[in-house]
């Protein structure tokens, strides 16, 4: 169904984009009435002063004029499909009713992401058995087929002792959990006593500006319905390496997690997941998992209750412009390889640290965030074609997929030791890594970094160790001066450094004109 929609104008916006838009809808208005009275005959004029043709009953006018074609007939069709999942979660030994202030650490980030109601208003404490308590809390979620398969958010079933929905006609069915991805905060739960209506996610991709519907259950209202366009694509919220959200402007709020986001098909293009509130309440800034993701993602859950991603086992990071000017590339474009992991398809296929990876089987890599949604898009044992900048060449590499592993816990980090030497302006302090207690023979470890200093700027910490500078191994703050004194003496504008923080390395390029 195609419909158009005039909006009002925003009531929000500021009193003086208001005043303009207002100057501009009145300017439209005149221009408009003058042109009408070009085209009407002196003859046919009232003593008034106003044309015959203007001089009728407004109201009658209007009511043949067909009405603006709203969503009703949309929304009446897919609503009986959404449902209102309620979940009970173990709180752990509290035995008071929690409060904003008293949350476990644990389920913070679990509120936080807007799938339970705000925690003073909507989260309850229960007491179950001595100093224990249930958390009891609500999201959404709708239905993909007739015998009871539905899909919500992640966080809002994780850690879920128990699971309900309520249908759209106010009946309450059990619900179990067959499958969740942390990574894209998906999850597939099956409803019983069915036969459910039910609806289908979109095969295509939408366009910014296309209107979209928000159908959930906000702060406990079920069945509630709100309207906006598709604002942006491709978003990077910060929450996956496969980030790839659709930005909605759509009023969605603490409950509407996991609910669906519908085109004028009736068709599901995106599961709405996370919003951006200063103020915890919607400030017209929504995110949705989109379809295509969650076709792939939920096939999976239904046939094996997990999902498997190929793997090829890199640290990688952004090719920034500074480091693709260190590199000498034309375009900061591409995933930069800040370390292969030891006994991965790519350390078996050659890859080194410092390589460029530019295309996945002919198809141009963006950048790091690419080069992992294509590769875990793939399944494991898959042959893949990479085409690699290495050391200033380019050459290709096959290889054959991985399993992605789960995450590994992190290691305690590097503990300081003796202050060594300052580096220049850089606002580093260095010491050898073998004389810095819990730390590796290789590299530098900084022992120190001035707030004011450009490593500062770029993220240095005390306790990341420096292994590479500009290609070279470094051991000493000796080591580290002589490199950057070269690069100055050969007019580079800044120099790539290889550093590990923790369990992870990555490159940064520091620019030499303060240093």
């Amino acid at each position: 169904m195609k419909s158009s929609v005039v909006s009002a104008p925003d009531a929000s916006n500021k009193s003086r984009v208001l005043r303009a838009r207002r100057l501009i809808l009145l300017a439209t208005t005149v221009a408009s009435l003058g042109a009408a009275a070009l085209v009407v005959s002196p003859s046919l004029s009232l003593p008034g002063g106003y044309p015959t043709a203007l001089a009728q009953n407004l109201s009658e006018q209007a009511r043949k004029t067909q009405a603006p074609v709203g969503f009703a007939d949309i929304v009446e069709k897919v609503k009986p499909a959404v449902i209102s999942v309620r979940v009970k979660v173990d709180g752990g030994s509290q035995t008071s009713t929690l409060g904003s202030n008293d949350v476990p650490p644990g389920l913070r980030e679990f509120f936080r992401r807007f799938g339970m109601p705000d925690v003073p208003n909507g989260q309850e404490g229960m007491p179950r058995g001595p100093g224990r308590n249930v958390i009891t809390g609500q999201g959404s979620g709708f239905i993909i087929s007739a015998d009871g398969y539905a899909v919500t958010n992640n966080h809002v079933v994780e850690k879920a002792e128990s699971v309900q929905v309520t249908t759209d006609d106010g009946k309450t069915h059990k619900a179990k959990v067959i499958g969740t991805d942390p990574r894209t905060d998906l999850a597939l739960i099956k409803v019983e006593d069915g036969p459910f209506p039910y609806v289908k996610l979109s095969d295509k991709s939408p366009r910014i500006g296309d209107w979209v519907l928000a159908v959930g259950n906000p702060f406990g209202l079920g069945g509630t319905v709100t309207a906006g366009i598709v604002s942006a694509r491709g978003r990077d919220i910060g929450a996956s390496a496969y980030d790839d959200f659709i930005q909605i402007d759509a009023p969605v709020n603490k409950g509407n997690s996991g609910g669906p986001t519908f085109d004028t098909d009736g068709n599901v293009m995106g599961v709405n997941t996370a919003i951006f509130s200063p103020s915890g309440g919607s400030v017209g800034i929504a995110f949705a998992i989109p379809s295509d993701t969650v076709n792939s993602v939920i096939a999976q859950l239904k046939e094996h209750g997990s999902v498997t991603r190929g793997w090829i086992g890199v640290q990688i990071q952004p090719v920034t412009q500074d480091i693709a000017d260190s590199l000498g590339l034309k375009k900061a474009e591409g995933a930069l390889v800040a370390e292969p992991q030891a006994n991965s398809p790519a350390q078996k296929a050659g890859i080194e640290a410092g390589d460029v990876i530019t295309a996945v089987d002919g198809k141009e890599i963006k950048d790091a965030r690419d080069l992992a949604k294509r590769i875990g898009a793939l399944a494991p044992k898959t042959s893949v074609k990479l085409t690699i900048l290495h050391k200033g060449s380019e050459k290709t590499v096959n290889l054959t997929l991985g399993e992605l592993p789960n995450a590994k816990e992190a290691r305690a980090g590097v503990e300081d030791g003796d202050n060594d030497a300052d580096v220049g302006k850089l606002g580093l302090t260095l010491a050898p890594a073998s004389r810095v207690a819990g730390s590796s023979a290789e590299g530098v470890v900084v022992t120190g970094v001035d707030s004011t200093g450009v490593a500062a700027d770029h993220g240095f910490s005390t306790g990341d160790v420096i292994l590479e500078v500009a290609g070279k191994s470094v051991s000493t703050p000796a080591d580290v001066r002589d490199v950057f004194a070269s690069a100055r003496t050969e007019g580079k504008r800044s120099v790539l450094l290889r550093v590990k923080k923790g369990d992870n390395t990555r490159f940064v390029a520091l620019p030499l004109g303060r240093g």
